[in-house]
């Protein structure tokens, strides 16, 4: 696997990264991990909290860069990433995963009891397949991303508490949390590039884009959304698969009243305990 060059240690001399052709506002690398400090900066993240039109004015350049933006919850900790544990020695690479394969264990280890056999109606215990990719995207992927972040930050009661802009080395967006190593679905799975996979063919399939992370939060704009109730519950049997408690915990408890929910929705947002 050819990897690409890193960017990041350039803003240790160069903290507003003018050389990079960006204007940044005072932020912080990290290479810290929970093995100790990482060979290089895994990340940048803004020190103030992330405002309307950010996402927009730092994306495009930092893409040219090499750099790809997400929003990180910081929550509570005055440091930044304090309470993050990022593991990315113990993370593979995206590419070497097939995306089906990997739902598809999942899904046949999740309903192999047959204790929820209801609450995925209408599929059974075999996995049912990808869902199909929607004709046309219904917009730019990367315009959506900027509006799904700036949604994010409008609001007070989001997912995200305390969303700071970062920009993080990767060769697509998909690849972001194997990137820098996130363990937000660790008591899931413990290699997050197998969930990079299917981050990855939902990027192909539906436009995605990974706008922001928290200590167990997934948030992924959609620039394709399924458009009929029968395509959505398609596209639920794979977040049931990625992420059982999306179905299973909450009011959506059946895969067919969550699948109401996914019909034109712009926003996925996925939650590990």
């Amino acid at each position: 696997m050819a990897t690409l060059p890193n960017p990041l240690p350039r803003l240790a001399t160069d903290p507003s990264g003018r050389s990079l052709g960006l204007q940044l506002p005072p932020g912080r690398l990290v290479d810290l991990t929970d093995d100790g400090p990482w060979h290089e900066p895994l990340l940048w993240h803004a020190e103030k909290p992330a405002a309307p039109g950010t996402w927009k004015a730092l994306g495009h350049p930092a893409a040219r860069a090499g750099l790809l933006p997400v929003l990180l919850d910081v929550g509570g900790s005055v440091a930044g990433l304090d309470d993050w544990v990022l593991l990315p020695g113990e993370t593979s690479y995206p590419g070497d995963h097939d995306a089906e394969d990997v739902l598809a264990e999942y899904w046949e280890e999740e309903t192999e009891d047959g204790e929820i056999a209801e609450e995925i109606e209408p599929f059974g215990a075999e996995w049912p397949g990808l869902a199909p990719a929607p004709a046309a995207l219904s917009a730019d992927p990367d315009t959506r991303a900027a509006q799904v972040a700036d949604a994010l930050v409008r609001d007070p009661e989001s997912e995200i508490e305390r969303a700071h802009l970062a920009l993080v080395p990767a060769r697509r967006s998909a690849d972001i949390p194997a990137a820098i190593g996130w363990t937000g679905p660790v008591n899931y799975e413990g290699d997050v590039a197998r969930m990079c996979a299917v981050l990855r063919s939902w990027e192909d399939r539906f436009g995605i884009r990974v706008v922001a992370l928290g200590l167990g939060t997934l948030v992924v704009s959609v620039a394709a959304p399924p458009a009929t109730q029968e395509d959505a519950e398609a596209v639920a049997a794979e977040h049931f698969a990625f992420c059982p408690d999306n179905v299973l915990q909450g009011d959506r408890d059946t895969l067919r009243t969550y699948a109401k929910d996914l019909v034109g929705a712009s926003t996925w947002t996925f939650w590990w305990d």
